[in-house]
C-alpha cells in the first residue's frame, strides 16, 4: 500500500491526503462530508505549449505539429471497444475532458457506481488506441471545429490579444492547432506524445467529495499500469517583454465591439508564481472590480456593461493581465484604465481599497472548498505548479499594502500591452 502524507489546513480544519506511487504519480485525495457527488480528473502536464521536448532518452529536441495534445485529447475516448463516454453515460456520471496551454485533464462527476466510473476513466486515459484510419477521421472532425472558432468573435478577440502580445511562445497559436498543422499527424507521432507525457510521473489523479478514501487509494494503485520513468523537458522559445503590436482589429457578426486589453508582464520563478497571481488579482480587483470607483463610473457612462471581467492568464513561458467585456468606445476603456493605474502608480493605493479587496480575496479563497469541482481542479493545478492548495490562503492573509504598491511600480506598464477588437461588421470602425 502506498504511503499517506495528510496535508492540513488549521484555517479550514480540513485536510486531504497526498500518495506518491512509484511511478512518480501524484495521487491527492479529499473526501468532503456533507456532498452527494465525487469529482475526480486524471491530468498531464502537457498542453499545447509543449510543442518541443525531449526526454532523458533523446539526444535532440523534437518538435512536433501544433495542435497535437488537443488532438490527443480527442483520440483517447476512443478505444477497440467504441467509445469511453458511452461507457460513462451507462453509470449515470457526467465526463468530459480539456486542453489548455499547459495541461490536459480528463474528468467526470457522479453520484453513484463511483469505482466502476473511476475504472472507466484510468481505462481510457492508459489504453491509447490509434490507427490511420481513426487518426484521418479525427482530423476532419477538429478541422470543422477549428474552421468554427475561426469565425467565433469571442474566441478570436483573445488570439488576436495573444498575437499582439507574443512574438514567439507557442501561446499565441490556437490550442487546436490550424488546419495544416493537424494534417501533419499521424498514429506514430501520436503515440510519441502519449509515451512521453502521459507516462505516470508526469501525471496526477485528484478527487473530492463522496468517497472512501482507503478504497479509493487501493483502487487506483490496483488500476495503474507501469511503465519506464521519464523525464521531460520543454523547450519554451525566448519571449522579449516588448509586445508584437498595440492595436488589433477585426471585423465579425457581433451587436457591440468585443475587447480584450493585456498587460504582458514579466514571468515570475517557479517560487513567485503564485504570490504574483495574487497580487495581479487584488489590483485588478482594486484598479476595475464590481466594487471599485472606476467600473462605476464607467457603467454609469455607459462605456461598458456587467460583461466587464478580469483575469490572470498565466503558465509556463506567459503571464498577462486580462481585461475583457463589450463597448461602444473600447479605446477609451483603455485610456480610463490606463488613467487609474498612473494615479496608483505616482500616489498609491488607498488603504481601504486594500483592505476591501483583501477580505473579498481571503473569502472567495475559502469558500472555494465549499464546492468539489473547485476543490478537485485546484487540487490539479496546485500539484503542477507546486504549491499546495491551501498555500493561496496564507499568502493573501499575509499580503500588505506595501506589497501591491511595491508589486504595481512594475506591472501593468502601458508600453507592455495590447488591446484586441471585434467590431461589428456594418462599424464603420476600420
Amino acid at each position: 500500500m502506498m504511503k499517506q502524507e495528510q496535508i492540513h489546513s488549521q484555517t479550514l480544519g480540513e485536510s486531504y491526503a497526498f500518495y506518491r506511487h512509484e511511478s512518480g504519480l501524484g495521487i491527492l485525495l479529499y473526501p468532503m462530508k456533507g456532498f452527494a457527488s465525487a469529482y475526480a480528473l486524471f491530468g498531464t502536464n502537457y498542453g499545447s505549449i509543449d510543442t518541443t521536448f525531449k526526454t532523458q532518452q533523446d539526444a535532440e529536441f523534437v518538435t512536433v505539429p501544433e495542435g497535437i495534445a488537443h488532438f490527443l485529447e480527442h483520440k483517447l475516448f476512443e478505444s477497440e471497444d467504441g467509445n469511453a463516454l458511452e461507457l460513462f453515460s451507462k453509470t449515470g456520471a457526467c465526463a468530459n475532458a480539456f486542453t489548455s496551454f499547459d495541461k490536459t485533464c480528463y474528468l467526470f462527476s457522479t453520484t453513484d457506481h463511483f469505482e466502476e466510473t473511476l475504472k472507466i476513466l484510468m481505462d481510457c486515459v492508459q489504453n491509447p488506441y490509434f490507427t490511420e484510419e481513426n487518426v484521418s477521421k479525427e482530423q476532419g472532425i477538429i478541422g470543422q471545429e477549428i474552421k468554427m472558432y475561426d469565425d467565433d468573435p469571442n474566441w478570436r478577440v483573445l488570439f488576436n490579444l495573444l498575437t499582439s502580445l507574443y512574438h514567439h511562445n507557442p501561446v499565441r497559436i490556437d490550442i487546436a492547432g490550424t488546419v495544416e498543422s493537424i494534417a501533419k499527424i499521424d498514429k506514430d507521432l501520436l503515440y510519441r506524445c502519449y509515451h512521453t507525457f502521459y507516462n505516470l510521473n508526469n501525471m496526477v489523479i485528484a478527487i473530492a467529495g463522496n468517497f472512501d478514501l482507503e478504497a479509493t487509494a487501493r483502487f487506483i494503485e490496483e488500476n495503474l499500469k507501469q511503465a519506464e520513468k521519464i523525464e521531460i523537458t520543454s523547450q519554451v522559445p525566448e519571449e522579449p517583454r516588448e509586445v508584437v503590436r498595440s492595436l488589433t482589429e477585426q471585423k465579425l457578426e457581433v451587436s457591440m465591439p468585443l475587447f480584450y486589453i493585456g498587460y504582458k508582464e514579466e514571468v515570475p520563478s517557479v517560487d513567485d508564481e503564485l504570490k504574483h497571481q495574487i497580487y495581479s488579482e487584488m489590483l485588478q480587483s482594486i484598479l476595475i472590480g464590481r466594487s471599485s470607483d472606476l467600473y462605476r463610473v464607467l457603467y454609469e457612462e455607459e462605456l461598458i456593461n456587467t460583461s466587464m471581467r478580469n483575469e490572470v492568464f498565466c503558465g509556463r513561458g506567459f503571464f498577462i493581465n486580462m481585461f475583457t467585456g463589450e463597448s461602444r468606445k473600447p479605446q477609451q476603456v483603455k485610456e480610463r484604465l490606463e488613467e487609474k493605474i498612473a494615479f496608483f502608480k505616482q500616489q498609491g493605493i488607498p488603504q481601504e481599497d486594500f483592505e476591501r479587496v483583501k477580505k473579498a480575496a481571503y473569502g472567495f479563497a475559502i469558500m472555494s472548498f465549499n464546492d468539489v469541482e473547485s476543490v478537485a481542479s485546484n487540487l490539479v493545478s496546485s500539484y503542477f505548479s507546486g504549491h499546495p492548495v491551501y498555500e493561496a490562503m496564507d499568502v493573501i492573509a499575509q499580503t500588505t499594502l506595501e506589497d501591491l504598491n511595491q508589486f504595481l511600480k512594475n506591472s501593468f506598464c502601458p508600453e507592455y500591452s495590447a488591446l484586441s477588437i471585434i467590431h461589428p461588421i456594418d462599424d464603420p470602425a476600420e
